[in-house]
């Protein structure tokens, strides 16, 4: 079978996730493309794509743009596949922030047209290192909130890679997350 992962990441954890599961993918004895959607350059095609694994991070409430115009762009294409779309975000991380964390997911679908046969929020991480001032006012104060958070080398993920694996494997053997 092969997979097509196709992704935009903005600080690297999703790019992190994409990595994470083309190694599942090519474990499983699938082959997997990758295309990235900042690449304005790059093309992609669909021919002989049995499934397809959507992934980007949420900033500022929203999706990247380009991977939300590439999305509705090619919702024809994506319709003929399985599809599985992550949403990656902070919110994800905690229970509290779940119904964020889908409301960005549903807002993104709204405004491509694209609803994917599956969806799954996945917990990011946080990067000091990558924020101005504004953002880490707006990750420490809106966020976290209360949340102390040990930081090493100024990371700290909130994945789940054991969860995100099973929620892979399920949906490389019969499409189910």
């Amino acid at each position: 079978m092969e997979i097509l992962i196709i992704y935009e990441t903005v600080e690297g954890q999703t790019r992190k996730i994409v990595e994470f599961i083309e190694e599942r993918i090519r474990s499983a004895g699938h082959s997997v493309r990758l295309f990235d959607t900042s690449d304005k350059l790059g093309s992609v095609s669909f021919d002989g794509i049995e499934k397809v694994i959507l992934a980007a991070p949420v900033h500022e409430r929203r999706h990247p743009r380009g991977f939300e115009v590439f999305v509705s762009a090619s919702r024809d294409a994506l319709k003929a596949c399985q599809t599985l779309l992550m949403s990656v975000s902070l919110k994800a991380a905690f229970p509290e922030g779940q119904e964020n964390a889908q409301d960005y997911l549903t807002e993104m679908k709204m405004r491509t047209g694209f609803a994917p046969d599956k969806e799954l929020l996945v917990a990011g991480a946080v990067r000091t290192s990558s924020y101005g001032y504004f953002e880490s006012q707006v990750v420490q104060n809106v966020i976290l909130g209360d949340r102390q958070i040990d930081l090493i080398d100024g990371v700290r993920e909130f994945t789940d890679w054991d969860a995100l694996g099973a929620e892979i494997d399920a949906f490389l053997i019969n499409g189910d997350v």
